[in-house]
């Protein structure tokens, strides 16, 4: 591995470490006997492959550097070693031959888990997955279908330059025939992974680098799915619904812990699966409250708030309190180091906005 893709993997060590701790928000299974392990989420999503691996023969991965390096940030670690180089294939630097080929295996009864080594990466690639992946179950009336996950690390605050630190999800949820999701914590990552990996058509599995290693929290080593297309309320609360995923879930939490101390209680609901939408969770969650909050990272304009605030308007219009408030990325390249903290939503800017509605 190149010592520039080392100094990326160290800078989301440290940025880690920087963070300020957030609420528990695991969701605990109801039979906690079994063995569990202290994780990461970048190790659960690990543990995560070599649980599916070694029960599916049919579970490969494929990817740039991910095989005898381990990938850029240690996701794939050892499974090289333990299942050779033909279950763990270092491609070469071609991310549309990654997906072509993934598209290729699933067609051919694999079950292929392709990396993209960061979002922004995946542009070549892009045509492969809306012209051939998403179409397939409808092009051949469901004879035929592409069972691949595509994992891609994204979002800022790494320090990495642009197109390491994109948040393009809406790309992904805008095309029929694609499945969207994103853990925001080790537990949900294994579930959501194992879910994806079984599922019969495409998955892009969006990794929050950010948090790659911000906390630990036990995740069970026996194989489990978290069912997509749910979202999970991580606080529950009566005067506002904040609804998040993926990295922006810990500074929402942090806002709405804080915002509690104002006599402000806040509902988060993290929503997991970008697509298919958990809709009910979302109207029942702004039904309770009358008011809402976006958060995600992505430029605001044409992101999956607008879609969030468009839905709450169709739904749930007569309980509405307040207009529904995004708190997004600017509409612009996500900057380099030193503007980086101002062009991500902290829990300060949440906190802002969440008062903005509360105003109404």
């Amino acid at each position: 591995m190149s010592s520039y893709a080392e100094t990326l993997a160290e800078n989301v060590e440290e940025q880690a470490e920087s963070e300020d701790s957030a609420p528990e928000t695991r969701e605990k299974p109801e039979d906690s006997s079994d063995s569990v392990d202290e994780l990461t989420l970048v190790e659960a999503i690990c543990d995560g492959l070599y649980t599916e691996m070694s029960q599916d023969e049919r579970v490969m991965a494929l990817g740039e550097d991910i095989g005898r390096n381990g990938g850029v940030f240690r996701a794939t670690d050892a499974l090289y070693e333990e299942f050779g180089e033909h279950r763990v294939v270092d491609t070469p630097l071609a991310e549309s031959g990654i997906i072509g080929a993934s598209i290729g295996l699933g067609l051919s009864g694999m079950r292929p888990v392709a990396e993209i080594q960061f979002m922004g990466f995946l542009y070549p690639g892009f045509d492969q997955l809306v012209s051939q992946a998403s179409r397939i179950r409808s092009r051949s009336h469901s004879q035929l279908s592409a069972p691949i996950v595509v994992r891609m690390p994204y979002g800022g605050g790494i320090r990495a330059p642009e197109h390491h630190s994109e948040s393009k999800e809406a790309f992904f949820v805008h095309e029929p025939g694609l499945k969207v999701v994103t853990p925001s914590t080790p537990y949900d990552a294994k579930g959501l992974l194992t879910a994806a990996i079984r599922d019969p058509d495409p998955v892009i599995f969006l990794e929050p680098k950010l948090i790659y290693r911000a906390f630990r929290e036990e995740v069970p080593q026996e194989s489990y799915e978290i069912e997509l297309g749910e979202a999970s309320i991580r606080r529950e609360g009566s005067d506002v619904s904040v609804f998040t995923w993926g990295a922006m879930t810990r500074p929402s939490l942090i806002a709405a812990e804080e915002l509690a101390e104002d006599g402000i209680d806040c509902e988060v609901v993290d929503l997991r699966s970008l697509s298919p939408l958990d809709i009910d969770t979302i109207v029942d969650s702004f039904e309770k409250t009358g008011r809402g909050v976006v958060v995600h990272e992505a430029p605001k304009t044409g992101g999956l708030g607008a879609e969030i605030a468009a839905t709450i308007q169709e739904e749930a219009m007569l309980h509405q309190e307040a207009p529904v408030k995004r708190i997004g990325g600017y509409d612009a390249h996500i900057p380099l180091h030193a503007l980086e903290d101002y062009y991500l939503p902290q829990a300060v800017r949440i906190q802002d906005g969440i008062h903005d509605v509360m105003e109404f």
